[in-house]
């Protein structure tokens, strides 16, 4: 797929998400979590599955759907139209907004409950007793690390590979959102999803950090990520957070409650922990940060066509 072809598509895929948003109804995702649910209950009925059955239920899940989408991107004409299709699935900018906003909403007319309720349905923590600057931070951290995994990570292998890329990126975020845990069940199970999505999100993870720096307070973002990333878990989310954190110029970590118990992680960013107002700044930076993704492509468009035409 040559680089004219893809930025168009990319940007069929975002007007598509823009105007109809993530499919109410029937989503590919929700289906295929199910899917997932049903294979893990299977190859993990006690809880004390191998690391041999996690690879198993991974390969089962993903290697018939990403081999089908390999093929059907092939196809004149139709391959196109589906490559369109698989990133506008893939990819949930709007629905960030649809889930992000009422948060900021309800904080700004004092209603905590509806806001706890709100965030409740971005992150995996307990949200039952977060006060408004919890509620805050944790919704900022959040429209963060899912502007890489919901986003820029798609969008990145769609252009390295097409449908098929795009499709087995988010599938594979899928599983390691609903495995990925460190817990007695999904410990050794999830293994496999939570390292495959680690690889997969090496480069589209920077690429966002270095995204969100360009965008904010730069030199800030830049140190933020070179000197608090380290320390975070996730080698993926720690890069985003810490330099989005910078670029917003607010602080993020601290105490959350996961599974039921207290983690302290360690402190992101410089500045005041954020606010109800914040949250709109966030996703403001993710939208500039795709609008710059825009930019890059149609230059490189541009380039290739005037090179293919000199």
């Amino acid at each position: 797929m040559g680089i004219e072809l893809s930025a168009l598509l990319v940007a069929a895929a975002l007007l598509l998400d823009r105007l109809l948003g993530e499919p109410r109804r029937l989503h590919p995702l929700a289906g295929f979590g199910r899917l997932a649910a049903w294979l893990e209950a299977r190859y993990n009925p006690d809880g004390r599955g191998h690391r041999l059955h996690g690879v198993a239920a991974l390969a089962l899940l993903l290697v018939p759907g990403v081999a089908l989408a390999g093929w059907l991107q092939q196809q004149p004409v139709v391959g196109a139209l589906f490559s369109a299709l698989v990133l506008y699935a893939a990819i949930g900018l709007k629905s960030l907004h649809q889930h992000a906003e009422p948060v900021a909403t309800a904080l700004a007319r004092d209603d905590l409950d509806a806001a706890r309720a709100g965030v409740s349905m971005m992150v995996s923590r307990d949200t039952t007793a977060l006060d408004a600057e919890e509620v805050s931070r944790a919704t900022v951290e959040s429209v963060l690390e899912n502007g890489n995994d919901a986003v820029f990570g798609a969008l990145f292998w769609f252009l390295v590979a097409g449908a098929a890329g795009a499709l087995g990126y988010r599938l594979v975020n899928t599983l390691d959102a609903m495995w990925g845990y460190k817990t007695p069940r999904y410990l050794s199970f999830g293994w496999a999803a939570a390292r495959l999505d680690d690889v997969l999100n090496f480069l589209p993870a920077r690429l966002t950090a270095l995204s969100y720096a360009l965008l904010g307070r730069t030199r800030l973002a830049l140190a933020c990520w070179r000197t608090q990333a380290p320390a975070w878990d996730s080698p993926n989310a720690g890069p985003v957070m810490a330099a989005g954190a910078g670029a917003l110029e607010v602080r993020l970590g601290g105490a959350a409650v996961y599974h039921g118990q207290s983690e302290f992680r360690p402190a992101l960013g410089q500045g005041a922990a954020p606010a109800g107002g914040d949250i709109a700044r966030a996703l403001k930076l993710v939208r500039h940060g795709v609008l710059l993704w825009l930019a890059a492509l149609a230059a490189a468009a541009l380039l290739g066509w005037g090179v293919g035409h000199a």
